[in-house]
């Protein structure tokens, strides 16, 4: 079991030291939906109390899995594993073969290391060697209830490594060719138990469209359309413009892109927008909100008041409520992306201070809004 814990603690020092960027695809970006098949080992360990499991267990998987979306996906998951202990000086052995129907979310899919939950039910069936009490059965089949939390890791194109831990409720207590030892079961009923640890490999084959969920905005690094600015230069321009100087553009729109933040000042989030009665952000905010988190961490002295408002429609405590987990929510990003909590306080507005009118639909979306106090 030590060997075991040291392998386990390696490929985790791996994986967090490496600098691999992003989980995404050949193509360079993450897809809305994807396909992949998965392979590896599988490490069992049974649960039952009062009987002693060897460390020679062994076992292997393979998956075929359809994400939906870029946060949830289903896997159907063929295995097979050997699961040996002894209850007293009686050596058991159970040789089962399965498969697990498992649902998955993914919680930062567009990072480089992806953890994810999983929940789902399986079916197995369990061959014995010196069943006891002798009077089992030599086979058993039954269904099962998973539980896990796992990561993929991006390793090459198309190619991600996966760990995952499991744990698994039998239906029955003699799943494993023992009779009346069981364990706590994932619904508190004492039945048949095991862990399971994952190591193991996934193959990206199929792609659907584009996601726009990781697309990072590159802070203070603006990115400069020279054709444009050529085009603007001439347009205007009352002498001929056929050399222009893009060292001397560049120069000038890296001196002025940083934007002072010193004093006290406010700064309205444009494109920071809410939907009707929900705190939660909308995608396209994301570029404008990494922006902001570029600049809070490129100036550490810097702290904000971040505040959230509503429109006019509903009471006003509800709206000052619903303003305040607007306002929590930006803070909880800005957070995730490395910017302190302690430089972050929170208000809610409410409706108190409407930008625009109300009476229009228009004018309520952009009521809807974030703005930052800086100190």
């Amino acid at each position: 079991m030590k060997k075991t814990i040291m392998f386990l603690s390696l490929v985790l020092s791996i994986m967090f030291v490496s600098s691999t960027f992003a989980q995404s695809s050949k193509y360079g970006w993450l897809a809305k939906e994807s396909w992949a098949f998965g392979f590896g080992g599988m490490y069992p360990y049974g649960m039952n109390q009062g009987y002693k499991y060897t460390e020679s267990n062994y076992g292997g998987f393979i998956s075929i899995q359809r994400n939906y979306s870029e946060h949830v996906g289903l896997r159907l998951k063929p295995q097979f594993f050997s699961l040996k202990g002894k209850l007293g000086t009686t050596e058991v052995t159970a040789n089962t073969i399965g498969g697990n129907l498992d649902l998955l979310y993914y919680f930062v899919p567009c990072e480089p290391l992806s953890p994810y939950i999983n929940v789902g039910f399986g079916f197995l069936y369990s061959m014995f060697d010196n069943q006891t009490p002798v009077t089992l059965p030599t086979s058993n089949a039954d269904w099962q209830m998973n539980l896990g939390f796992g990561a993929e890791y991006m390793i090459g194109e198309n190619w991600k490594l996966s760990m995952e831990l499991d744990y698994h409720t039998v239906s029955n207590a003699s799943q494993f060719g023992v009779q009346g030892v069981n364990a706590p079961g994932l619904l508190g009923t004492p039945k048949d138990a095991y862990m399971d640890f994952d190591l193991g490999f996934l193959y990206y084959f199929g792609y659907g469209e584009k996601s726009n969920l990781c697309q990072l905005y590159e802070g203070v690094n603006a990115i400069i359309d020279y054709a444009k600015i050529e085009d603007i230069v001439k347009k205007y321009a009352a002498e001929s413009t056929d050399n222009i100087d893009y060292d001397r553009i560049e120069d000038i729109v890296k001196k002025y892109k940083s934007v002072a933040v010193a004093g006290e000042q406010n700064w309205v989030l444009i494109g920071v927008n809410f939907d009707f009665n929900k705190s939660s952000l909308k995608s396209e905010s994301f570029p404008i909100l990494y922006h902001a988190a570029e600049i809070l961490l490129t100036h550490p002295d810097v702290n904000v008041e971040i505040q959230g408002h509503t429109d006019n429609v509903g009471s006003d405590n509800y709206n000052q409520k619903l303003s305040l987990e607007r306002a929590v929510s930006v803070k909880n990003f800005l957070v995730s992306k490395g910017v302190s909590a302690s430089r972050i306080t929170t208000v809610g507005m409410g409706e108190s201070k409407p930008i625009s009118d109300n009476k229009t639909a228009d004018g309520r979306m952009l009521n809807r809004r974030i703005e930052f106090k800086v100190k």
